[in-house]
Protein backbone atom coordinates (compact mmCIF):
# COMPACT_ATOMS: atom_id res chain seq x y z
CA UNK A 1 0.00 0.00 0.00
CA UNK A 2 1.32 3.42 -0.89
CA UNK A 3 -0.07 6.74 0.34
CA UNK A 4 -1.05 9.39 -2.15
CA UNK A 5 1.37 11.97 -3.51
CA UNK A 6 3.20 14.25 -1.13
CA UNK A 7 1.74 17.64 -0.34
CA UNK A 8 3.36 20.41 1.71
CA UNK A 9 3.08 19.92 5.45
CA UNK A 10 1.53 22.87 7.27
CA UNK A 11 1.58 22.61 11.06
CA UNK A 12 -1.68 23.46 12.78
CA UNK A 13 -1.67 26.41 15.19
CA UNK A 14 -1.41 25.34 18.79
CA UNK A 15 -4.68 25.03 20.69
CA UNK A 16 -4.78 27.11 23.85
CA UNK A 17 -7.08 26.45 26.77
CA UNK A 18 -7.74 28.92 29.53
CA UNK A 19 -6.96 27.45 32.93
CA UNK A 20 -9.56 28.13 35.64
CA UNK A 21 -8.39 30.14 38.62
CA UNK A 22 -8.77 28.07 41.80
CA UNK A 23 -8.74 30.03 45.08
CA UNK A 24 -7.70 26.97 47.10
CA UNK A 25 -6.50 23.41 46.75
CA UNK A 26 -8.74 20.45 47.54
CA UNK A 27 -8.71 16.70 47.18
CA UNK A 28 -10.55 15.12 44.25
CA UNK A 29 -13.43 12.99 45.51
CA UNK A 30 -14.86 10.06 43.54
CA UNK A 31 -18.65 10.15 43.19
CA UNK A 32 -20.40 7.49 45.32
CA UNK A 33 -20.94 4.25 43.43
CA UNK A 34 -18.90 5.32 40.41
CA UNK A 35 -15.92 3.28 39.30
CA UNK A 36 -12.71 5.28 38.96
CA UNK A 37 -11.70 5.89 35.36
CA UNK A 38 -8.24 6.76 34.14
CA UNK A 39 -8.50 9.62 31.65
CA UNK A 40 -5.81 9.20 29.00
CA UNK A 41 -7.35 10.92 25.96
CA UNK A 42 -9.11 14.23 25.47
CA UNK A 43 -12.41 13.14 23.91
CA UNK A 44 -13.31 16.70 22.92
CA UNK A 45 -10.07 17.17 21.00
CA UNK A 46 -10.45 13.80 19.29
CA UNK A 47 -13.95 14.81 18.20
CA UNK A 48 -12.52 18.01 16.72
CA UNK A 49 -9.80 16.04 14.92
CA UNK A 50 -12.30 13.72 13.24
CA UNK A 51 -14.80 16.43 12.36
CA UNK A 52 -12.09 18.64 10.88
CA UNK A 53 -10.60 15.76 8.89
CA UNK A 54 -13.96 14.63 7.49
CA UNK A 55 -14.94 18.16 6.49
CA UNK A 56 -12.51 17.87 3.56
CA UNK A 57 -14.06 14.78 1.97
CA UNK A 58 -11.49 14.43 -0.83
CA UNK A 59 -8.54 14.59 1.55
CA UNK A 60 -10.27 12.21 3.95
CA UNK A 61 -10.95 9.62 1.23
CA UNK A 62 -7.34 9.84 0.06
CA UNK A 63 -6.13 8.42 3.39
CA UNK A 64 -8.70 5.62 3.64
CA UNK A 65 -6.07 3.12 2.43
CA UNK A 66 -5.31 1.94 5.98
CA UNK A 67 -8.86 1.78 7.29
CA UNK A 68 -10.02 -0.04 4.16
CA UNK A 69 -7.23 -2.62 4.45
CA UNK A 70 -7.90 -3.34 8.14
CA UNK A 71 -11.67 -3.42 7.55
CA UNK A 72 -11.10 -5.97 4.80
CA UNK A 73 -9.04 -8.20 7.10
CA UNK A 74 -11.64 -7.91 9.85
CA UNK A 75 -14.46 -8.84 7.45
CA UNK A 76 -12.49 -11.94 6.43
CA UNK A 77 -12.52 -13.04 10.06
CA UNK A 78 -16.26 -12.51 10.28
CA UNK A 79 -16.95 -14.43 7.07
CA UNK A 80 -14.87 -17.35 8.36
CA UNK A 81 -17.75 -17.94 10.79
CA UNK A 82 -20.16 -20.22 8.98
CA UNK A 83 -23.49 -18.65 9.88
CA UNK A 84 -25.88 -15.92 8.73
CA UNK A 85 -26.04 -12.72 10.78
CA UNK A 86 -29.50 -11.10 10.89
CA UNK A 87 -28.32 -7.89 12.60
CA UNK A 88 -24.76 -6.52 12.75
CA UNK A 89 -23.45 -3.44 14.55
CA UNK A 90 -20.38 -1.61 13.23
CA UNK A 91 -19.29 0.33 16.32
CA UNK A 92 -16.93 3.20 15.60
CA UNK A 93 -17.67 2.90 11.90
CA UNK A 94 -15.59 5.92 10.85
CA UNK A 95 -16.72 6.50 7.22
CA UNK A 96 -18.57 3.14 7.03
CA UNK A 97 -15.47 1.38 5.71
CA UNK A 98 -16.80 -2.05 6.68
CA UNK A 99 -20.08 -1.44 4.79
CA UNK A 100 -18.12 -0.43 1.68
CA UNK A 101 -15.81 -3.45 1.91
CA UNK A 102 -18.73 -5.86 2.26
CA UNK A 103 -20.42 -4.50 -0.87
CA UNK A 104 -17.41 -3.91 -3.11
CA UNK A 105 -15.16 -6.91 -2.40
CA UNK A 106 -15.74 -9.83 -4.80
CA UNK A 107 -16.53 -13.23 -3.23
CA UNK A 108 -13.75 -15.84 -2.95
CA UNK A 109 -14.99 -17.72 -6.02
CA UNK A 110 -17.37 -16.70 -8.85
CA UNK A 111 -19.95 -19.21 -7.64
CA UNK A 112 -20.07 -17.83 -4.09
CA UNK A 113 -22.80 -15.30 -3.20
CA UNK A 114 -21.81 -11.66 -2.58
CA UNK A 115 -20.32 -11.04 0.84
CA UNK A 116 -23.01 -8.66 2.04
CA UNK A 117 -25.69 -11.35 1.65
CA UNK A 118 -24.25 -13.03 4.77
CA UNK A 119 -26.09 -10.41 6.85
CA UNK A 120 -29.58 -8.95 6.80
CA UNK A 121 -29.11 -5.52 8.37
CA UNK A 122 -26.10 -3.38 9.25
CA UNK A 123 -26.08 -0.50 11.73
CA UNK A 124 -23.08 1.83 11.43
CA UNK A 125 -22.50 3.94 14.54
CA UNK A 126 -19.84 6.55 15.23
CA UNK A 127 -19.17 9.55 17.47
CA UNK A 128 -18.30 11.84 14.53
CA UNK A 129 -21.41 12.74 12.48
CA UNK A 130 -19.44 14.35 9.64
CA UNK A 131 -17.19 11.31 9.20
CA UNK A 132 -20.08 8.85 9.58
CA UNK A 133 -22.15 10.55 6.85
CA UNK A 134 -19.24 11.46 4.56
CA UNK A 135 -20.12 8.79 1.98
CA UNK A 136 -23.87 8.50 2.58
CA UNK A 137 -24.55 9.43 -1.06
CA UNK A 138 -22.30 6.79 -2.63
CA UNK A 139 -23.75 3.73 -4.44
CA UNK A 140 -22.50 1.09 -1.98
CA UNK A 141 -25.20 2.15 0.53
CA UNK A 142 -27.97 0.87 -1.74
CA UNK A 143 -26.31 -2.54 -2.16
CA UNK A 144 -26.95 -3.52 1.46
CA UNK A 145 -30.42 -4.93 2.23
CA UNK A 146 -30.72 -2.59 5.23
CA UNK A 147 -28.11 -0.02 6.28
CA UNK A 148 -28.70 2.62 8.93
CA UNK A 149 -26.40 5.21 10.52
CA UNK A 150 -26.50 6.17 14.19
CA UNK A 151 -24.61 9.12 15.68
CA UNK A 152 -23.30 8.39 19.17
CA UNK A 153 -22.67 10.88 21.94
CA UNK A 154 -19.73 11.12 24.35
CA UNK A 155 -17.94 7.72 24.42
CA UNK A 156 -16.82 8.24 28.03
CA UNK A 157 -20.15 9.12 29.64
CA UNK A 158 -23.10 8.15 27.44
CA UNK A 159 -24.23 4.50 27.19
CA UNK A 160 -24.80 2.84 23.83
CA UNK A 161 -28.34 3.61 22.57
CA UNK A 162 -29.20 0.00 21.76
CA UNK A 163 -31.44 -2.50 23.53
CA UNK A 164 -29.90 -5.56 25.22
CA UNK A 165 -29.52 -8.65 23.02
CA UNK A 166 -30.32 -6.74 19.81
CA UNK A 167 -27.37 -7.76 17.60
CA UNK A 168 -26.08 -11.09 16.33
CA UNK A 169 -22.55 -9.68 15.80
CA UNK A 170 -20.62 -6.52 16.68
CA UNK A 171 -17.65 -5.29 14.66
CA UNK A 172 -15.29 -2.42 15.38
CA UNK A 173 -12.42 -1.36 13.13
CA UNK A 174 -9.78 1.15 14.26
CA UNK A 175 -11.87 3.16 16.72
CA UNK A 176 -11.68 1.65 20.20
CA UNK A 177 -8.06 2.69 20.77
CA UNK A 178 -9.37 6.22 21.54
CA UNK A 179 -11.73 5.10 24.33
CA UNK A 180 -10.77 6.05 27.88
CA UNK A 181 -12.97 3.55 29.73
CA UNK A 182 -12.55 0.57 27.42
CA UNK A 183 -13.62 -2.05 30.04
CA UNK A 184 -16.98 -0.30 30.48
CA UNK A 185 -17.56 -0.09 26.72
CA UNK A 186 -16.69 -3.78 26.26
CA UNK A 187 -19.23 -4.64 28.96
CA UNK A 188 -21.87 -2.63 27.06
CA UNK A 189 -21.00 -4.45 23.85
CA UNK A 190 -21.49 -7.79 25.61
CA UNK A 191 -24.91 -6.56 26.76
CA UNK A 192 -26.20 -5.57 23.30
CA UNK A 193 -25.08 -8.91 21.81
CA UNK A 194 -27.35 -11.92 21.73
CA UNK A 195 -26.18 -15.12 23.45
CA UNK A 196 -23.56 -17.09 21.52
CA UNK A 197 -22.69 -14.13 19.30
CA UNK A 198 -19.25 -12.82 18.25
CA UNK A 199 -17.52 -9.53 18.87
CA UNK A 200 -14.68 -8.78 16.44
CA UNK A 201 -12.48 -5.69 16.67
CA UNK A 202 -9.23 -4.26 15.38
CA UNK A 203 -7.31 -1.54 17.20
CA UNK A 204 -3.89 0.06 16.89
CA UNK A 205 -1.46 -1.52 19.35
CA UNK A 206 1.16 0.01 21.60
CA UNK A 207 4.06 -0.44 19.16
CA UNK A 208 2.35 1.38 16.30
CA UNK A 209 4.55 4.05 14.68
CA UNK A 210 7.49 3.14 16.89
CA UNK A 211 9.77 4.71 14.28
CA UNK A 212 8.05 8.08 14.64
CA UNK A 213 7.98 7.84 18.44
CA UNK A 214 11.71 7.23 18.76
CA UNK A 215 12.78 9.81 16.19
CA UNK A 216 10.56 12.52 17.70
CA UNK A 217 11.89 11.82 21.18
CA UNK A 218 15.48 12.09 20.01
CA UNK A 219 14.76 15.24 17.98
CA UNK A 220 13.01 16.81 20.96
CA UNK A 221 15.88 15.95 23.25
CA UNK A 222 18.45 17.32 20.82
CA UNK A 223 16.72 20.59 19.93
CA UNK A 224 14.81 21.44 23.12
CA UNK A 225 16.57 19.47 25.84
CA UNK A 226 13.51 17.46 26.88
CA UNK A 227 10.89 15.00 25.70
CA UNK A 228 7.19 15.75 25.20
CA UNK A 229 4.26 13.50 24.27
CA UNK A 230 3.71 13.72 20.51
CA UNK A 231 2.21 10.25 19.82
CA UNK A 232 -0.76 9.02 21.84
CA UNK A 233 -0.32 5.96 24.10
CA UNK A 234 -2.03 2.77 22.92
CA UNK A 235 -3.15 -0.52 24.44
CA UNK A 236 -0.76 -3.45 24.73
CA UNK A 237 -1.61 -6.84 23.27
CA UNK A 238 -0.99 -8.49 26.66
CA UNK A 239 -3.92 -6.56 28.17
CA UNK A 240 -6.55 -7.25 25.51
CA UNK A 241 -7.37 -10.82 26.54
CA UNK A 242 -7.87 -9.80 30.17
CA UNK A 243 -10.17 -6.94 29.14
CA UNK A 244 -12.33 -9.24 27.04
CA UNK A 245 -12.52 -11.84 29.80
CA UNK A 246 -13.44 -9.22 32.40
CA UNK A 247 -16.29 -8.03 30.13
CA UNK A 248 -17.74 -11.56 30.08
CA UNK A 249 -16.57 -12.82 26.69
CA UNK A 250 -15.52 -16.44 26.14
CA UNK A 251 -13.62 -18.40 23.46
CA UNK A 252 -11.14 -15.55 23.10
CA UNK A 253 -8.77 -15.12 20.17
CA UNK A 254 -6.18 -12.33 20.04
CA UNK A 255 -3.58 -11.94 17.30
CA UNK A 256 -1.29 -9.20 16.03
CA UNK A 257 -0.53 -8.04 12.52
CA UNK A 258 2.06 -5.47 11.43
CA UNK A 259 1.16 -3.33 8.42
CA UNK A 260 4.14 -1.42 7.00
CA UNK A 261 3.40 1.58 4.78
CA UNK A 262 6.05 3.47 2.82
CA UNK A 263 5.85 7.28 2.90
CA UNK A 264 7.93 9.82 0.96
CA UNK A 265 9.07 11.45 4.24
CA UNK A 266 7.95 12.21 7.78
CA UNK A 267 6.01 15.27 6.65
CA UNK A 268 3.79 13.10 4.43
CA UNK A 269 3.27 10.67 7.33
CA UNK A 270 2.21 13.45 9.71
CA UNK A 271 -0.04 14.98 7.06
CA UNK A 272 -1.81 11.66 6.54
CA UNK A 273 -2.24 11.23 10.30
CA UNK A 274 -3.95 14.61 10.41
CA UNK A 275 -6.17 13.80 7.42
CA UNK A 276 -7.19 10.52 9.09
CA UNK A 277 -8.14 12.29 12.31
CA UNK A 278 -5.51 10.20 14.11
CA UNK A 279 -3.43 13.06 15.52
CA UNK A 280 -2.26 13.00 19.12
CA UNK A 281 -5.14 13.44 21.59
CA UNK A 282 -3.43 12.57 24.87
CA UNK A 283 -4.42 14.71 27.82
CA UNK A 284 -0.74 15.19 28.70
CA UNK A 285 0.57 16.96 25.62
CA UNK A 286 2.33 20.25 25.17
CA UNK A 287 -0.37 21.98 23.10
CA UNK A 288 -2.81 21.29 25.93
CA UNK A 289 -0.43 23.07 28.30
CA UNK A 290 -0.40 26.24 26.20
CA UNK A 291 2.94 25.60 24.46
CA UNK A 292 3.51 26.25 20.78
CA UNK A 293 3.93 22.62 19.70
CA UNK A 294 6.54 21.25 17.33
CA UNK A 295 8.73 23.86 15.64
CA UNK A 296 10.52 23.76 12.31
CA UNK A 297 13.85 22.87 13.92
CA UNK A 298 12.38 19.80 15.67
CA UNK A 299 10.57 18.66 12.52
CA UNK A 300 13.71 18.90 10.39
CA UNK A 301 15.76 17.08 13.02
CA UNK A 302 13.06 14.41 13.22
CA UNK A 303 13.23 13.87 9.46
CA UNK A 304 17.00 13.37 9.55
CA UNK A 305 16.94 11.08 12.60
CA UNK A 306 14.05 9.02 11.21
CA UNK A 307 15.93 8.33 7.97
CA UNK A 308 19.16 7.56 9.81
CA UNK A 309 17.56 5.08 12.20
CA UNK A 310 14.73 3.51 10.25
CA UNK A 311 14.55 4.26 6.60
CA UNK A 312 15.50 5.44 3.22
CA UNK A 313 15.58 1.92 1.82
CA UNK A 314 12.06 1.63 0.43
CA UNK A 315 11.15 0.90 -3.18
CA UNK A 316 10.94 4.64 -3.89
CA UNK A 317 13.52 5.81 -1.39
CA UNK A 318 10.84 6.58 1.19
CA UNK A 319 10.56 5.75 4.88
CA UNK A 320 8.67 2.84 6.51
CA UNK A 321 5.95 3.36 9.10
CA UNK A 322 4.78 0.31 11.05
CA UNK A 323 1.17 0.06 12.20
CA UNK A 324 0.69 -2.71 14.76
CA UNK A 325 -2.91 -3.91 14.58
CA UNK A 326 -4.40 -6.03 17.37
CA UNK A 327 -7.33 -8.23 16.33
CA UNK A 328 -9.62 -9.59 19.02
CA UNK A 329 -12.52 -12.03 18.89
CA UNK A 330 -14.77 -12.91 21.80
CA UNK A 331 -18.11 -14.69 22.12
CA UNK A 332 -20.95 -14.06 24.51
CA UNK A 333 -21.90 -17.14 26.55
CA UNK A 334 -24.54 -19.39 25.04
CA UNK A 335 -25.83 -22.92 24.93
CA UNK A 336 -23.84 -25.49 23.00
CA UNK A 337 -20.52 -23.70 23.19
CA UNK A 338 -17.42 -25.86 23.73
CA UNK A 339 -16.09 -25.77 27.29
CA UNK A 340 -12.50 -26.31 28.48
CA UNK A 341 -11.78 -29.59 30.22
CA UNK A 342 -11.45 -29.60 33.98
CA UNK A 343 -7.98 -28.92 35.31
CA UNK A 344 -6.01 -32.13 35.80
CA UNK A 345 -8.18 -34.25 33.47
CA UNK A 346 -5.57 -34.53 30.71
CA UNK A 347 -3.84 -37.79 29.79
CA UNK A 348 -0.53 -36.26 28.68
CA UNK A 349 2.00 -34.12 30.49
CA UNK A 350 2.91 -31.03 28.46
CA UNK A 351 6.42 -31.13 29.94
CA UNK A 352 6.97 -34.62 28.55
CA UNK A 353 5.72 -33.50 25.12
CA UNK A 354 8.07 -30.50 25.02
CA UNK A 355 11.00 -32.67 26.08
CA UNK A 356 10.25 -35.10 23.27
CA UNK A 357 9.20 -38.09 25.32
CA UNK A 358 5.42 -38.08 25.73
CA UNK A 359 4.32 -40.46 28.47
CA UNK A 360 0.90 -41.48 29.61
Amino acid sequence: MKPASLRPFLPRPALRRRQPQCPFRAYAIQAPGAAPTLQVFDSRIKQIHKERAAANADSSRRVDYLRDEIASRLCERLLDINRHFPSVLDLGANACNIARILTTTPPPTPTDPPLHTRLTSLTSADWSPTLLNRDAHLPFNAALPSHTRTVLTDPDTAPLPFAPHSFSAVLSSLSLHWINDLPALLAQIATVLKPDSPFLAAIFGGDSLFELRTSLQLADLDRRGGVATHVSPLADVRDVGGLLQKAGFKLLTVDVDDVVVEYPDTFALMQDLQAMGESNAALVRETNAGLRGLGRDVLLANEAIYRELHGGGGERGGIPATWRVIYMIGWTPGEGQPEPLARGSGDLNIKDILEGGAKK
